[in-house]
């Protein structure tokens, strides 16, 4: 029951913020992108890099890690890598990032315990680490997405395997404004407003008109 006295205006603890908060980023390389078939691959690519842009404009600690970069599955992103210019990216023989030290010790060093994770391929390199990840007492968002299965069924499959392990389904757009969360927040309001007109498709050009139209009418 509700104890009316107790009701403030505040946030749930339960809530991202940019200083509870890591996002890790798995394996969008190449070979893996091409295996894909659960959704439109520019699509999944928007999606990381609007993810990417929104762990940058808060602050948020980030991890990247690859998989057999050399032999196999070829470089990170490049549009990804721009985000993060000289951030070392952990490369790793091991399907599960979790099963990969210098990964994990990564994740550790960011202090954070909820952790926010797109990969590809959702059923094999995002299922086994948020998994991994929550036996070991950490809060996981899977950002659906910024991820990718080789088929519809697959990455389906995996999100409801991780659901029932604990994790939570959101999107990048949802992963960004909960950190922004109140529009009078204007230390970040232009970051995310960019971000927002840079990769948010039909929200992001109703945002450039909004501006656009409000502006002229103000002017005159």
């Amino acid at each position: 029951m509700v104890d009316i006295a107790q009701v403030t205006a505040a946030p749930s603890p339960g809530l991202l913020t940019p200083d509870n908060c890591a996002v890790l980023f798995v394996d969008h390389q190449p070979q893996m992108f091409f295996g894909t078939g659960s959704g439109d691959r520019t699509a999944i690519i928007n999606s990381t890099l609007g993810l990417a842009k929104a762990a940058k404009a808060f602050g948020v600690p980030v991890v990247l890690s690859t998989v057999a970069a050399e032999s196999f599955s070829g470089p990170i992103m490049p549009q990804l890598a721009d985000v993060f210019p000289g951030q070392k990216i952990i490369d790793r023989t091991s399907m599960n990032a979790w099963e990969d030290e210098a990964f994990v010790e990564a994740v550790k060093a960011t202090g954070r315990e909820k952790l926010v994770i797109a990969g590809l391929w959702t059923e094999v390199c995002v299922v086994l680490p948020v998994l991994s990840a929550i036996a070991q007492g950490y809060e996981v968002y899977v950002v659906a997405d910024a991820s990718g299965g080789v088929t519809p069924q697959a990455h389906e499959h995996a999100v409801q395997r991780m659901v029932q392990g604990g994790a939570v389904p959101v999107t990048w757009v949802q992963v960004l404004l909960e950190l922004q969360r109140d529009w009078a927040r204007t230390e970040t309001y232009e970051a995310v407003t960019n971000v927002v007109k840079e990769n948010g498709g039909v929200y992001g050009l109703g945002l450039v008109y909004a501006q656009t139209m409000t502006g002229a009418h103000a002017a005159g």
